[in-house]
């Protein structure tokens, strides 16, 4: 395990720092039905994937992600992948009580994708509120904001649903899974809103 990022552990998933190892067991997840993914860039076949662990390695050796392999506690299968990234850490003044912070002040959590068996799961709950919890009580962090595929209505409508403010759509944002420029609907969760979301996903998460 990489010492630099937790492994971030759960009743029904851990989040391990991601690594080569991983690679066979996210191609075996990455393969069921490619319609699933249709908002979402996932690798398929080994190449593809290497590629991809590959450029996650290389944003946490440059300090600005943390990818995770996402494993099912129950039968030890790799079901899928996140990661923290765009990771800031703001210029307080000298002096500020915000200097002598170690960790960040805030982050993205994206990359997220899961295997068939683990949709409508508490996989993805369950690692929302590992990760979420990492961030606000473990750095400290001021914000945690999400972009999706604008027009994936699926994805915003779970992050809605957990409490995430939608704040707009950017548009021309990022390469989409279909080789366009796709617009990005933004979310957010700032400290004050932490309580409340964290209530939500455990309720949801008792409820799964």
């Amino acid at each position: 395990m990489n010492s630099r990022q937790p492994l971030l552990h759960g009743t029904h998933v851990r989040l391990e720092p991601l690594e080569r190892a991983h690679i066979a067991g996210l191609v075996a997840a990455a393969g069921g039905d490619l319609a699933l993914y249709q908002w979402s860039a996932v690798p398929q076949g080994t190449a593809e994937m290497a590629r991809y662990v590959e450029s996650a390695l290389a944003g946490r050796e440059a300090g600005t992600a943390l990818p995770f392999a996402t494993v099912r506690i129950a039968d030890g299968a790799v079901v899928g992948s996140s990661r923290f990234f765009d990771i800031e850490r703001w210029p307080w003044a000298s002096g500020h009580a915000g200097a002598a912070r170690s960790g960040p002040d805030g982050c993205e959590i994206g990359y997220t994708w899961l295997a068939a068996s683990a949709i409508r799961t508490a996989a993805n709950t369950e690692a929302k509120l590992l990760m979420l919890t990492h961030a606000f009580e473990e750095w400290g962090v001021q914000r945690v904001c999400f972009h999706t595929d604008a027009r994936n209505e699926r994805s915003r409508t779970a992050l809605a649903r957990i409490g995430a403010r939608f704040e707009g759509v950017l548009r021309a944002h990022r390469l989409g899974a279909d080789l366009t420029a796709r617009d990005s609907a933004r979310f957010s969760i700032v400290a004050a809103e932490w309580p409340g979301v964290k209530q939500r996903l455990r309720e949801r998460l008792a409820r799964a």
